[in-house]
């Protein structure tokens, strides 16, 4: 079926945005049933809130919220990498192995990444300097 016959390809306007927020929702709904997915966004939670206190500037805040979002984000699209792997069998193979283990770097990479904001935000914040 081509994209032009699918019926959520041919919807417009106001209507494809409200479908597009329904699939979203859904999304985060899956994603909180990934026991990753929902540790990250309990231990992110409070660094958001958080955010607005340490940092000094709008700028800083972005970064330390950022960065805490980017981690969420990228759970979700390993989760995405891996159901779909998972659609496809659960035969080992290496280029499912290949796609998973890369999913994973992803989610490590924006972790370190995180963390290494917060670290220095905090060195920042506290060195006396």
């Amino acid at each position: 079926m081509s994209d032009a016959q699918h019926p959520h390809k041919q919807r417009t306007g106001l209507n494809r945005l409200w479908h597009a927020t329904a699939y979203s929702l859904a999304g985060l709904r899956a994603g909180w049933g990934e026991k990753a997915f929902r540790l990250e966004a309990m231990l992110g939670a409070p660094l958001l809130v958080l955010a607005l206190w340490l940092g000094r500037s709008w700028v800083e805040v972005a970064m330390l919220a950022g960065s805490v979002m980017l981690v969420l984000i990228t759970e979700l699209l390993n989760s995405g990498i891996e159901a779909a792997i998972d659609r496809i069998g659960p035969e080992l193979h290496d280029l499912s192995k290949r796609a998973k283990d890369m999913g994973s770097a992803a989610v490590l990479l924006s972790l370190l990444l995180c963390g290494a904001v917060w670290a220095a935000a905090l060195y920042q914040r506290f060195s006396h300097g």
